[in-house]
């Protein structure tokens, strides 16, 4: 087992015929090229994060876009399936109110005669009841002026006391759901007669003439 000297310290290699002094200024030296060359390499390393870094946030920024156009994809998706469900269910229901029109045209008609009581009075206002719960709309009165998108005219006349096309008699009332029109009020009506509005003018003239003490006279 050999012992080590206390106080002895290794000094590198020396070639003969060279100092101790000679091998300092090497080992100095290779001190400061590792130094050097140390740098170097951690900029290498930073510009290869950097870049990566850059990757992944473009990748990221990519996904992201992915995800917001999937969810409006989706948004547009869930909104077309909604306004499909209802524009089937009124089709639903107009289809179905529409076939009980004739029942109704009944019982109107026995209402106007005098024929709506008893049981069928009973059943008749249960299904009134129940179309006005699913939005069945009846319209068209008398008085009312005449509309094409509304009202169908199946009887024309004249009439001295209109100023106006006006429905003067609903034949068959009108039936809409919400803002539809499942079948247009079928109606009478009456336009003022050729040269009324010309005939209450002169009249018109003729009373102001007579309020103001009668024509000027030159």
């Amino acid at each position: 087992m050999t012992e080590e000297t206390p106080g002895f310290e290794e000094k590198p290699d020396v070639p003969s015929g060279a100092t101790p002094e000679d091998a300092e200024p090497k080992a100095a030296s290779s001190s400061a090229s590792a130094a050097g060359a140390a740098p170097a390499g951690d900029t290498n390393q930073t510009a290869g994060l950097v870049a990566q870094l850059d990757q992944v946030r473009t990748a990221l920024g990519e996904r992201t876009a992915d995800l917001q156009r999937l969810q409006a994809e989706y948004q547009n998706y869930r909104r077309r399936v909604e306004r499909d469900r209802i524009a089937v269910k009124e089709i639903a229901v107009a289809n179905l109110l529409t076939e009980l029109l004739p029942v109704l045209d009944d019982i109107g008609r026995a209402r106007e005669h005098g024929e709506f009581v008893g049981g069928f009075k009973s059943v008749g206002e249960s299904l009134e009841t129940v179309a006005a719960k699913m939005g069945l709309q009846q319209f068209g009165k008398e008085g009312e002026p005449f509309d094409p998108t509304i009202h169908e005219a199946l009887m024309h006349s004249y009439a001295p006391d209109v100023t106006e096309t006006t429905c003067v008699a609903i034949l068959q009332p009108g039936y809409r759901i919400g803002e539809r029109t499942i079948r247009p009020a079928r109606v009478a009506v009456a336009e003022p007669q050729p040269g009324a509005a010309a005939a209450k003018a002169d009249e018109a003239e003729a009373a102001d003439d007579k309020e103001s003490g009668g024509p000027d006279e030159g």
